[in-house]
């Protein structure tokens, strides 16, 4: 993968996490906070609890760092997959966030 290909694919995940986020905050009653500041997301609950997401260019990567642990994901070619086989990115970040936030929350691409 080039670094421009890399770099399409990553924003457009970051786009639909921040999409995913407004979709939550008007279908649901959490009070999901998203910031995001060049390549990086910070997701807020209203616990006070954060999941970050950022960019990790040199690598080709996206990381997430959850209560649960961090996180690294490589697009392959479908996907953005854990690079320890733990499944697909929005799958994880919905569990992760689910679980920081008490209740059941879908995010998606």
């Amino acid at each position: 993968m080039t670094d421009q290909e890399y770099l399409d694919k990553a924003e457009a995940l970051l786009r639909a996490v921040e999409l995913s986020c407004d979709r939550i905050n008007e279908e649901t009653d959490t009070d999901l906070d998203n910031q995001r500041v060049g390549g990086m997301i910070t997701l807020t609950f209203p616990n006070r609890s954060q999941i970050i997401i950022n960019l990790q260019k040199p690598l080709h990567e996206v990381w997430m760092a959850a209560r649960a642990g961090g996180f690294h994901f490589r697009h392959d070619g479908q996907h953005w997959m854990d690079t320890k086989g733990e499944g697909e990115f929005f799958a994880s970040l919905s569990r992760h966030a689910s679980g920081q936030a008490g209740v059941p929350l879908k995010f998606s691409s």
